[in-house]
């Protein structure tokens, strides 16, 4: 679970800004908030929504990119060292061309609390540092950093493993790689004090960027050919939004999946594309089988956006899901059912989704201070603040105020004249 996210020298962001959520004291909808499990120390309660407005070209797609930073490190290790990294310093400061750009993750996993900070450039990373809080006490698990020396690490007295794994792990990082992916990797199964937090970063925070919701829709088919007892979670998920479909068969061609090695993420996709899929649709006038190819847009984006909702809601109840214009993908009605049905999941799960939808602006559904804003100012640099930073009374008109300009974070349209002859 996520307490706060923080990114500087990014894209469109300049200084650092901060994505809290942690809940304001004092505020009603306890259905909104839950009660971090973290033993030894007293924690504000976290918010299990966030959604977040803005302009476009405000910096909220970018938010969302830079929390999926770890996972596409993950994903696509550089094997070359030709390969950049995935990041782009804030451009309209020239200062900043080559200075890292920054990242930091503070979460909660297994009861315990970390805070990972990132430092890279697109030639190299060239900050590490994993801290974690046993009762509330600051703890170094390992710093690697560069300055005008090199590149040094600090192992805190703490790491398992000892100093000649540690040396084993530092050797085996490359520049562009993360060390613990490196050290988790070779390292046997007894060794948790890493593969704890790293495995956060793979399976506790899913990031779904813009215009991704097909492939996700594949990888939705793929995973149920490897676990068809989840079919009719799928098949429930689509009635609950009134897609009336009663049955879901799968016929995998064989010959499509690789057995003797572990799948790239681009042939997972590739194999996907080959299954066949039937979804039997149902209304007054009888059934009808339709091919997944014929379904409508709509129904394969709600089929990819299931995967991460499964997860999410399957694996520990605590996982975080981070979704860039999630009502592109899904209409309104149905971005307001599925947060309901998240409010009400008994979860200590979040959503983390960035809209322009502004009828989710319910004072009756979320809180105040589960509204956040982006905005550009004049040097090109994004902004985010919450609604709950400016004064206001809980239960007021969120949606008539934010047109209002009372929390900012509105387009500004400049219309030319019109002469008339």
């Amino acid at each position: 679970m996520l307490i706060e996210f923080s990114v500087a020298n990014y894209r469109s962001f300049r200084e650092r800004q901060t994505l809290s959520m942690a809940a304001t004291p004092h505020l009603n909808k306890k259905r909104n908030v839950f009660k971090p499990p973290v033993e030894g120390e007293k924690l504000p309660d976290l918010l299990k929504v966030a959604a977040i407005y803005g302009p476009n070209a405000s910096g909220k797609s970018s938010l969302i990119r830079a929390m999926g930073i770890i996972g596409n490190l993950l994903a696509s290790p550089a094997t070359s060292n030709d390969e950049p990294l995935p990041v782009s310093p804030f451009r309209f400061d020239s200062q900043l061309k080559n200075t890292p750009s920054f990242f930091e993750y503070n979460f909660i996993q297994s009861g315990l609390r970390y805070r990972f900070v990132l430092r890279m450039t697109a030639q190299r990373i060239t900050e590490e540092q994993l801290v974690s809080y046993p009762k509330g006490k600051e703890t170094l698990l390992y710093e690697r950093r560069i300055d005008e020396e090199g590149e040094k690490y600090v192992f805190g007295p703490s790491l398992e493993g000892g100093k000649e794994v540690h040396k084993a792990w530092q050797r085996l990082t490359s520049p562009k790689m993360l060390f613990i992916s490196q050290a988790v990797a070779n390292s046997s199964e007894e060794l948790t004090q890493l593969r704890r937090p790293f495995s956060w970063f793979q399976t506790g925070l899913l990031v779904i960027e813009q215009n991704n919701m097909i492939g996700l829709s594949a990888a939705s088919i793929r995973f149920l050919q490897m676990a068809s007892n989840y079919t009719c979670d799928l098949r429930d998920f689509l009635k609950a939004v009134d897609i009336p479909v009663t049955n879901i068969q799968l016929n995998t061609d064989a010959d499509s999946v690789p057995t003797d090695k572990k799948l790239t993420l681009k042939e997972f996709f590739a194999a996907a594309q080959k299954d066949k899929v039937t979804l039997t649709h149902t209304s007054l006038l009888g059934r009808a089988d339709f091919d997944f190819s014929e379904e409508s847009g709509g129904t394969k984006n709600l089929i990819g956006f299931w995967l991460p909702w499964f997860m999410i809601n399957h694996a520990d109840g605590s996982g975080v899901l981070s979704v860039d214009e999630l009502d592109s993908s899904l209409h309104p009605a149905i971005v307001a059912e599925l947060i309901e049905k998240h409010l009400d999941s008994g979860r200590d799960t979040q959503l983390i989704f960035t809209t322009h939808d502004t009828h989710l602006m319910d004072a009756k559904t979320l809180r105040r201070d589960q509204y956040w804003i982006t905005e550009r100012d004049a040097n090109g640099s994004t902004d985010l603040f919450s609604v709950h930073d400016f004064e206001g009374r809980e239960g007021e008109d969120v949606e008539k105020l934010y047109f209002e300009g009372r929390y900012r974070g509105l387009p500004l349209i400049r219309r030319s004249s019109a002469t008339v002859l």
